[in-house]
This record gives structure tokens, C-alpha cells and sequence, in this order.
């Protein structure tokens, strides 16, 4: 799976892996990092790599991103992933935890699918194939950031969704309908993590977020004040300064 991606300075690696249904312009606000070789990835079926239809699992993302390590000669990398890309950065540490040097998990949820989460994915995924993804990004674009969130931020989320291929976000949310649970594989990990969640996150709500922290046997929880599902977009100065400050202690 040859996936489109963005490649920014240089130092130590830093994967940025973003949610659905977006792409990699999501985190153009975390490119600068002083140090830090930040790369953003377009996953299978979304931005400018190429659409798989079907059913896209969590672990197939991973294994793409594995690819990615592997072709730019990275072995071990910091991985930092919000809402469906926590999940694929948490499926990546289960596979591949000899490579994680630390974890950044945003507005994302540790739990497996529930049997009417499966079924809501799922009806999601034959709606958005038969209607577009216009229509449901009109239906999703309120829950997304906060009611207060910059008019500017509101249209770029807004023109993610809006032009991510019906196919590929289909397939990736049959993928997550059968996503397991991650609450034990967090005990397990021994690296340095940062958990980070909006606080009026409408998706994954503050709870979410602590139970990742206490499971995670070495974790910081920030909770930032005001911003909704995608809190670098909306509070980039205030996510920059968590993440950095992250970023010096694993460093």
C-alpha cells in the first residue's frame, strides 16, 4: 500500500496519524516541532492515497504505517494519533510495540465496539455510500468542534470531510465495527504516553480520556479548555504546548 504522505524537518521521528473522516491537512498546525521529524500520513481510503473498498480493519491501517517506517528507514518513532487514529496508534502498539517510543492518544476512546456501536457503523457505511459524504458532513460538522470554534477551522474540517471518498471512509467504519478493546493492552505498555481531550468533546467525552490515563502506567492527561473533537485545529497553541512539552520529556 503505497500511501501518500508529508515529510516535515528533521531530528527525531514523529508520526501524526488523523482521524475520519479526514486526511493529513489536519495536523498542519503540529508540522514545527524543533527537533522532531514530524510525518503525516494519508491513511488507505482517505486524502491522496488510494481507496480499498470493502472493510478496512484497524490493524490494516497499522500495517500500512509499518510500510511507511519501514520505506524511510524508521525504526522506532513516537506515534501520536486523534479519535479513529488513536485507535490505529494503539492497534500499532499491539503489533509492533518493540517500535513505540512514546504515545499520544487525542479525543479517542480505549473500549471495543459495542454490539449497537457495530450496528450504527455499519448503517453509517451503506448511508454515506448510497448519499455522499456531502450530506454527512452536514449532519457531523456540529458534533465536530466546539459552537464557538474559528470560522476558518469550521470550513477546513468542513472540506476534509466533505471530499473523503464515500468507498474508503465506508470501509474504514465497517474496519472499526469490529475494533477490539485496548483497556488491557494499556496496562501493558511501558512507554511514555500524553492523553489529550477537549473538553466539550461531543465523541469521546472526558471519561474516555481517564480511563486511558489510569490504565497507562506512565501518562499526563491535559484537558483542553473549550475545544470540541479536534482540539489541535481548534486550540492549536494550547495542544502545541502539551505536545511539546511531551515531546522534550520523551526526547
Amino acid at each position: 500500500m503505497d500511501i501518500a504522505y508529508d515529510d516535515f524537518g528533521a531530528g527525531e521521528p514523529l508520526l501524526l496519524v488523523h482521524g475520519h473522516p479526514f486526511n493529513r491537512s489536519m495536523w498542519h498546525p503540529q508540522r514545527d516541532f524543533p527537533g522532531w521529524r514530524v510525518i503525516t500520513p494519508d491513511l488507505r481510503g482517505y486524502g491522496d492515497s488510494p481507496v480499498v473498498p470493502g472493510r478496512t480493519l484497524l490493524s490494516d491501517f497499522a500495517n500500512d504505517l509499518a510500510e511507511l517506517l519501514d520505506k524511510l528507514g524508521i525504526e522506532r518513532v513516537v506515534l501520536a494519533g486523534l479519535s479513529m487514529g488513536g485507535q490505529i496508534v494503539m492497534e500499532f502498539s499491539r503489533l509492533y510495540p518493540e517500535r513505540v517510543r512514546g504515545l499520544v492518544l487525542a479525543d479517542t476512546s480505549a473500549q471495543g465496539e459495542t454490539e449497537e456501536g457495530k450496528r450504527v457503523r455499519n448503517e453509517t457505511a451503506d448511508r454515506i455510500l448510497e448519499t455522499g459524504m456531502a450530506a454527512e458532513a452536514d449532519n457531523l460538522i456540529g458534533k465536530m468542534v466546539a459552537p464557538d470554534a474559528d470560522a476558518a477551522v469550521v470550513e477546513h474540517v468542513f472540506e476534509m470531510m466533505r471530499t473523503t471518498q464515500p468507498e474508503g471512509a465506508a470501509a474504514a467504519l465497517r474496519g472499526r465495527a469490529e475494533r477490539p478493546d485496548y483497556v488491557e493492552l494499556l496496562g501493558e505498555l511501558a512507554v511514555p504516553a500524553l492523553v489529550v481531550v477537549g473538553s466539550v468533546d461531543a465523541f469521546t467525552p472526558l471519561p474516555d480520556a481517564e480511563l486511558m490515563h489510569d490504565r497507562l502506567k506512565d501518562s499526563k492527561l491535559v484537558v483542553i479548555d473549550g475545544a470540541g473533537h479536534l482540539p489541535n485545529l481548534e486550540r492549536p497553541t494550547e495542544f502545541n504546548a502539551a505536545l511539546g512539552e511531551f515531546l522534550g520529556r520523551v526526547s
